[in-house]
């Protein structure tokens, strides 16, 4: 029988604090407090979110150890975000990891954040299927899109990312254009679902093999909307739902034309997507129905580990505890971390 192991996993990439304790591949508990002080200012300010890391992580930690009901002392190792993320947010909480680990006499564990959205699918969860490799992963979010081949654990290669905008920048852009409160992506999803999605045309930007751009979409739709409220001022507010579910229309064309193309590519028919993206309600529908439309096997993950959340990082911290990949006390954070 596998030994317990007590993983204490901390998220710190953006601007939410995020603890989360795993006993071996099962969550036990995962706290997130968002920062709402950002809403004021309609995106992240990396000031603001560095500071509030400051004030909210002992907390956090504190309530993710009561939660799982166990001691700090208990712990087998700490994992932790060293990146890709900003700088001020990554340091605050890869600080706080080494000195916990060094005062505990742990092992440390750093995890790269983009791995943390793939590898969310092997946390074990009732009702939930995990892929076997190799499988292909779309990992979509405010500052990623990218279409990796999953070997293993620890062996993964892009196929495929954003030449400029990542989705998320897509979706935020559009919902500032049209004057939602931040973050805008849900409130589109949500409107779209009472529109219809041929309203209006939006062309697919030509992007070699199986990179994105998603730039020249955010122009369009700023010249489309911008065009039809000269003619009418009151354009947004009278076809709200129906601009939401074109853009999402577009968007999701993209995608799944990616995603269609690395399989034909690779061969492999096991998709999973990841990333704060991946919470969206047309993309999940759009992926579900290729299992029937094309025989593929798709995994979505639970809503809660699609955005930014420390269980994500936990699960790589198990795995890489298991195969006795540990960091040392000289590792730093970094704003790019190599994929």
């Amino acid at each position: 029988m596998e030994q317990l192991k007590y993983i204490l996993a901390i998220e710190s990439s953006c601007d939410d604090t995020g603890a989360a304790v795993l006993c071996n591949d099962k969550v036990l508990s995962n706290v997130v407090a968002k920062q709402e002080i950002h809403e004021l200012y309609g995106g992240v300010i990396p000031e603001l979110a560095s500071r509030a890391h400051q004030q909210n992580i002992v907390p956090v930690v504190d309530v993710a150890l009561q939660k799982a009901g166990i001691q700090k002392t208990d712990l087998s190792a700490i994992a932790f975000t060293q990146g890709p993320g900003l700088m001020g947010s990554l340091l605050v909480g890869g600080s706080f990891a080494k000195s916990l680990s060094m005062a505990l006499d742990i092992p440390l564990i750093a995890v790269n954040h983009m791995h943390a959205h793939i590898l969310a699918h092997f946390i074990d969860e009732e009702g939930f299927d995990k892929p076997t490799f190799p499988f292909l992963a779309m990992t979509i979010s405010g500052g990623h899109t990218q279409i990796v081949k999953v070997n293993s654990f620890v062996d993964m290669e892009i196929l495929g990312e954003t030449t400029d905008d990542a989705v998320g920048e897509a979706y935020d852009k559009t919902a500032k254009i049209l004057s939602f409160p931040y973050p805008g992506g849900p409130l589109i999803d949500k409107h779209a679902q009472n529109g219809n999605p041929k309203a209006y045309t939006f062309t697919k930007p030509k992007v070699d093999g199986l990179n994105f751009s998603f730039s020249g979409l955010k122009t369009q739709i700023l010249y489309f909307i911008q065009k039809e409220v000269h003619k009418n001022p009151n354009f947004i507010k009278e076809n709200i739902d129906d601009i939401c579910a074109s853009v999402q229309n577009i968007i999701i064309k993209i995608l799944m034309d990616k995603i269609k193309l690395a399989v034909e590519q690779t061969g492999i028919t096991q998709i999973a997507i990841g990333g704060g993206v991946s919470a969206n309600s047309g993309i999940r529908k759009a992926l579900k129905e290729t299992e029937t439309k094309y025989g593929w096997k798709t995994f979505i993950p639970k809503f809660e580990y699609t955005t930014d959340n420390a269980a994500m990082i936990g699960i790589v911290g198990y795995h890489k505890f298991r195969l006795g990949i540990f960091s040392d006390d000289e590792v730093v954070s970094k704003a790019r971390l190599e994929f």
